[in-house]
């Protein structure tokens, strides 16, 4: 989820120059006209995908899926969008697991909460999130989710999102988003008539889908507070193992209420980003939006 870029400040001399992991585009849809384009343009999308039938694949993969265990997980704040998704987390197929951390107030969640008072940055209170889920560790699920507390989820979404990451043997996923949505990468915004497009790169959030071997290889995560440069660092480890990245069209979410990095200094996340990918593999930013292939239908 990294914006356009800026001029960073990084402390280690040894960092990289931040032009390879910035995404060059702040991903801002607030102004009246572009967000009048955006929405014409999700009326657009929507009934394309009503003939080309994306989404009816999407849920009749989703009747065909065999049962897995899945843990969802993430960290909400008060007013948070979460309690709000609950409905579309429920399953007719999986076991499914909520387990998620409260910077505050509960709102409504607390049969589903396992850590409180987090203070510390996404990552290192996922940490202490998974830690508190024990007895069983991320990595002995079929599936793990990390949510957003700011995002909204269609209906049916989880039965229908890991349907097709099943059908198309992705080890790391997430849905498209919106157009109307605040992403700073291009390839993670919808794209019609397509049921899931094969990428080089899957973001830090709204939503991310890891599968049980993706788990054991990048759980825990780092100890990192803004996250800036982990999704470019996880596509480059994903393709040295070949393993499947995805996002999923057939079940857009929106994450339309906050705008990239408005709430945090961009120029720490930067500096984050850097010293975090100095000595460690990345995919650079320019082949982010790469995309291997584009399913229509529901074969893999």
């Amino acid at each position: 989820m990294t914006p356009e870029r800026r001029e960073p400040a990084p402390s280690d001399p040894a960092a990289p120059d931040p032009a390879p992991f910035l995404s060059g585009d702040a991903g801002d849809v607030t102004d009246p006209w572009r967000r009048a384009k955006r929405i014409a343009g999700e009326l657009v999308f929507d009934a394309i995908d009503t003939l080309a039938g994306t989404r009816r694949a999407a849920a009749r993969l989703a009747r065909s899926a065999p049962p897995r265990d899945i843990l969802v997980t993430g960290v909400y704040r008060p007013g948070s969008e979460l309690a709000a998704n609950l409905p579309t987390l429920h399953s007719q197929t999986h076991d499914v697991r909520l387990a998620f951390g409260a910077m505050g107030a509960s709102d409504g969640l607390e049969p589903h909460t396992v850590a409180h008072d987090l203070t510390g940055g996404k990552f290192e209170n996922l940490n202490r999130v998974l830690a508190a889920a024990a007895p069983a560790p991320a990595a002995d699920f079929d599936w793990l989710l990390v949510i957003d507390d700011d995002v909204r989820l269609p209906g049916g979404f989880l039965d229908r999102f890991v349907a097709v990451c099943e059908a198309f043997r992705l080890d790391l996923a997430q849905p498209a988003q919106t157009l109307r949505s605040h992403s700073a990468w291009k390839v993670t915004r919808r794209r019609p008539a397509s049921l899931v497009r094969e990428t080089r790169f899957v973001e830090i959030g709204p939503v991310t889908a890891f599968s049980r071997r993706a788990a054991a290889e990048l759980l825990p995560f780092p100890g990192l507070r803004y996250g800036w440069g982990l999704d470019l660092h996880w596509a480059a480890a994903a393709g040295r193992r070949g393993w499947r990245l995805g996002v999923v069209d057939a079940v857009p979410v929106r994450h339309e209420t906050g705008v990239v990095g408005a709430s945090y200094p961009r120029g720490e996340a930067e500096s984050e980003a850097a010293n975090f990918l100095a000595g460690r593999e990345y995919l650079p930013s320019a082949q982010a939006g790469d995309v291997l292939a584009t399913h229509r239908r529901a074969s893999g």
